[in-house]
């Protein structure tokens, strides 16, 4: 299995469910709101009484258009509502209203940049066009609830306070062709959806979410093999974990001689496996047909271009911006920019510090970690631009070095404060001494000789050995510059 990328290619398309951010439900009065008692933000035409009727939100509308004109999508002027008829407990009327053939947002695409393993430092990505099929608007259903606890034994609870909330779902092309790319995607997708401030987009609160459909074809072949869905996918990392684990499944069928089934699979994070919950429907097994309570949706041309002179600068906007006034890389422009409020850290960070090379560096290199690490948003981290800035300015202007620089800042990300102040407090000023670096380098040279005579014969690179012992003498706290100006002063005279 290990050669399957060599024999094997992936086709991969991705159905993102996002909660777009309005107040009130998709065609209820009820609130949208996170975090209440169950039951507690619903409204009769989320239960689905007798006799109520839908009444379609205009902001949710709005918002529908916002995204469509941030994905270079077309915005139809008719669309229509429909029914998809399943039966769940959480789904009280039997059908969800949803949008089919004629849906608000089509043929859209996007630029995703992915990193190519192996570039220098990084910093190498190949940017690709992922089309976009079309995006419609549709409620959510209710929440199944099962616990043990419930009723004193093992039983399952409705939950009805996420019924009818609004939901924007975008389906892509089937243009993703590894994992990574499909994450790649989903975070350019989000940050454009934070971006046009058309949903939070918080996978944890189950903002969005997203379905894989992964099949698999030999290389150099055109036609699409039997696809499968995995459902409910919630992070970038299950995304790809997810899609792997797959087409592994998928693979290891074929080349015992199996055929690949189309169903809706589910995936175990834990195992890191795929398992199949259900054979997959048709559009037909779900009998879709026009609304007969909801007409028809109109939009006035006038309106789209209202919206679209109301969109605040987009991410390849600002990537192009980033580029041309501030000097940054393609790479680095295209990672700081996938999201709006890393965009703002950055660019705030940047004028407090005057750098922006230092900024994007410290950003992309030391931010981005731990954000990984902690699996956090910048926001939710104590640093802020100007405590980053301060950092910089410390190291730029030597004060400190990049060893201690660190340290301070894993405090300034966890608690947050002053970093000069940090830098005093715990003694890591940078050795500016040139008696002391001079005394360090004279114990490193006699010490060394066999290295000393190597340099001297005009081999360099023993010169980063010799750097290194000083600075271990020195704890970490002596300038770098200084003391490689030192030892060739000394060595070469």
């Amino acid at each position: 299995m290990r050669d399957w990328r060599e024999r094997y290619e992936l086709v991969i398309g991705i159905e993102v469910h996002t909660h777009l951010k309005t107040a009130s439900k998709l065609f209820s009065p009820a609130p949208v709101r996170y975090g209440e008692e169950p039951n507690h933000a619903v409204h009769e035409i989320d239960l689905a009484l007798p006799g109520v009727l839908p009444v379609l939100n205009e902001q949710a509308v709005e918002l529908a258009i916002r995204l469509g004109l941030a994905i270079h999508a077309t915005v139809n002027p008719v669309s229509i509502f429909a029914r998809k008829n399943y039966f769940y407990p959480d789904l009280p009327k039997g059908y969800q209203i949803s949008q089919y053939e004629d849906p608000i947002v089509s043929k859209g695409w996007l630029d995703v940049d992915v990193a190519v393993p192996g570039g220098a430092k990084g910093e190498k990505a190949v940017r690709r066009r992922i089309g976009i099929t079309r995006a419609h608007l549709e409620e959510d259903a209710g929440k199944s609830i099962h616990d043990d606890a419930i009723a004193g034994g093992a039983d399952s609870a409705i939950d009805l306070n996420r019924a009818g909330v609004p939901l924007l779902e975008i389906v892509s092309e089937p243009d993703l062709r590894t994992p990574e790319e499909a994450s790649a995607y989903l975070r350019t997708l989000r940050g454009i959806l934070r971006a046009v401030d058309v949903s939070d987009a918080d996978m944890e609160k189950g903002q969005l979410r997203c379905d894989a459909n992964v099949s698999i074809r030999r290389k150099g072949e055109t036609t699409f093999g039997t696809r499968t869905e995995i459902k409910n996918l919630n992070s970038f990392t299950h995304v790809e974990d997810a899609i792997l684990a797959e087409a592994l499944r998928q693979i290891e069928l074929v080349e015992d001689g199996k055929a690949v089934v189309q169903a809706t699979m589910g995936y175990d994070p834990e195992r890191k496996r795929t398992h199949v919950q259900r054979l997959k429907e048709n559009a037909d097994d779900y009998r879709y047909f026009p609304d007969p309570d909801l007409i028809e949706l109109r939009i006035d041309p006038a309106r789209i271009e209202a919206v679209r002179a109301s969109l605040p600068e987009l991410p390849d906007q600002m990537r192009a911006r980033f580029e041309a006034a501030l000097g940054l890389s393609a790479y680095e422009a295209g990672v700081l920019t996938t999201s709006r409020s890393l965009a703002e850290f950055f660019e705030s960070t940047a004028s407090a510090c005057g750098s922006p090379k230092s900024a994007a560096n410290w950003i992309i290199r030391d931010v981005l970690r731990v954000l990984k690490e902690r699996d956090l948003e910048i926001e939710q981290t104590a640093l802020t631009p100007a405590m980053l800035a301060g950092l910089i300015r410390l190291v730029d202007g030597g004060r400190t070095t990049a060893r201690s620089a660190a340290e301070i800042f894993a405090i300034l990300v966890t608690e947050g404060g002053d970093p000069e102040r940090l830098m005093v407090e715990r003694g890591l000023e940078a050795v500016s001494d040139t008696g002391a670096i001079d005394g360090f380098a004279d114990q490193v040279i006699a010490a060394h000789p066999d290295v000393v005579a190597q340099i001297r014969g005009g081999d360099d690179k023993p010169l980063n050995f010799l750097m290194g012992q000083v600075m271990k003498r020195s704890q970490g706290k002596a300038e770098p510059g200084s003391v490689r100006q030192t030892l060739i002063r000394k060595i070469r005279g």
